[in-house]
């Protein structure tokens, strides 16, 4: 097997792990919120600190799992209007909204790295919290999950150049 494939399925099996992951966590998420509101209102014993950590939760979510559901073209588009499209013309809007996927994630991996370092250095930590948890902890995904994504956009980006050259050498 090439250095390439093999750097494709551990990649694969990395976006696997992590779409695993924020299934979990949106797992943790349903039933800590039931809970909550059964402690809350049948029990007269609130949880407090259910919503702050189902706030960052839904953080590690959508950072945790955005690249496996692009990787699977299991995001949202609007149908209508692609469903118009001729071969050349999507395989065109498919290169030009990766490459502006790529670069949106790109300059988000760059400053939420610097941000999360930044925090991890100065030992931020978010004084209205009830857990006290330090904001380099909730802010790391962040960049994790947009590299993910940002290098899952540039295979996008390949995949259409190829179905694009492809379709021109049938013309």
């Amino acid at each position: 097997m090439e250095l390439r494939s093999k750097l494709a399925a551990i990649f694969d099996r990395t976006l696997g792990v992590f779409a695993a992951l924020a299934g979990i966590v949106i797992l943790i998420m349903m039933l800590s919120v039931s809970t909550e509101v059964v402690m809350r209102y049948f029990l007269n014993r609130p949880i407090v600190w259910v919503v702050e950590i189902n706030e960052y939760a839904i953080l590690y979510a959508v950072f945790l799992g955005s690249a496996w559901v692009l990787s699977r073209e299991q995001h949202v588009i609007v149908e209508v209007v692609v469903d118009q499209l001729k071969p050349r013309a999507l395989a065109m809007t498919g290169i030009i909204t990766s490459i502006l996927g790529a670069f949106a994630c790109a300059v988000l991996v760059w400053y939420s790295a610097q941000a999360t370092w930044d925090h991890w250095v100065r030992g931020v930590w978010n004084p209205a919290s009830i857990l006290e948890i330090p904001t380099a902890a909730v802010l790391a995904i962040i960049p994790v999950g947009s590299f993910l994504l940002l290098v899952q956009f540039l295979r996008r980006t390949t995949g259409y150049l190829r179905g694009w050259r492809t379709l021109s050498s049938k013309e």
